[in-house]
């Protein structure tokens, strides 16, 4: 809900360059307002995260035509994401996936096992699953999914219904949402082994509850 958005730096760029000092691998950036209105809004902020930082940058929100994704992927966005475009135009899906390969991630954001887009505000009639076994073979860097219900709310991933969504689709996959302290990454880390590509946490580490630090060493294998 926008009217309900918590501010947490006025400086993106000097945000992200604080998460690549602490060990971040990528960063996962969402163009929120651009997700509303389906076409980029905060394209400066993006433009200057990029120029601060050298991880790679994954990119979602308000992308939903080809001139979006080139643009994008020209200015040096490493990979674009993909949601409600995957549902309402699964064919720009499918001619990405080959025209940029390996630089295009599915982004499926999921209420009660169903589908959600236009930045979480519709529900639409088709399962997680099902839209993600729509693009097994086109060339998908990664499958993001997002637990709605879990996403902000602090109260721990759903990691049963993401690992059983690895299990059944070939691409890699991304756990986001819930995500909330080093005890739930022990958890994630314990319960996937080497099944999940990935995880996005971002409210957890803003609030503190999480050290950058810390859990990049803990998924890499540290102590």
């Amino acid at each position: 809900k926008m009217e309900a958005a918590t501010v947490f730096n006025h400086n993106p760029a000097s945000q992200a360059a604080a998460f690549e000092s602490e060990g971040c691998k990528w960063l996962h950036l969402v163009d929120l307002n651009g997700a509303f209105e389906g076409r980029p809004v905060n394209g400066h902020a993006v433009d200057a995260i990029i120029q601060a930082i050298s991880i790679p940058v994954e990119l979602g929100g308000g992308i939903r035509d080809r001139e979006t994704i080139d643009m994008w992927l020209e200015k040096g966005v490493a990979r674009v994401i993909l949601g409600t475009a995957a549902v309402h135009d699964p064919k720009l899906v499918r001619d990405a996936c080959r025209a940029y390969p390996g630089q295009v991630a599915l982004g499926i954001d999921a209420k009660s096992g169903y589908a959600a887009v236009e930045g979480w505000a519709k529900t639409v009639e088709i399962t997680a699953l099902n839209l993600a076994r729509q693009f097994e073979d086109v060339g998908v860097a990664a499958l993001i999914y997002t637990d709605i219900s879990r996403d902000g709310a602090m109260q721990g991933p759903n990691i049963e219904t993401t690992l059983a969504l690895a299990d059944a689709v070939s691409m890699p996959v991304i756990l986001s949402g819930g995500v909330s302290s080093i005890a739930d990454l022990l958890a994630i880390k314990a319960a996937a082994g080497d099944r999940l590509e990935g995880v996005i946490s971002g409210r957890a580490i803003y609030d503190g509850h999480i050290d950058v630090a810390a859990a990049t060493d803990l998924l890499a294998g540290g102590a």
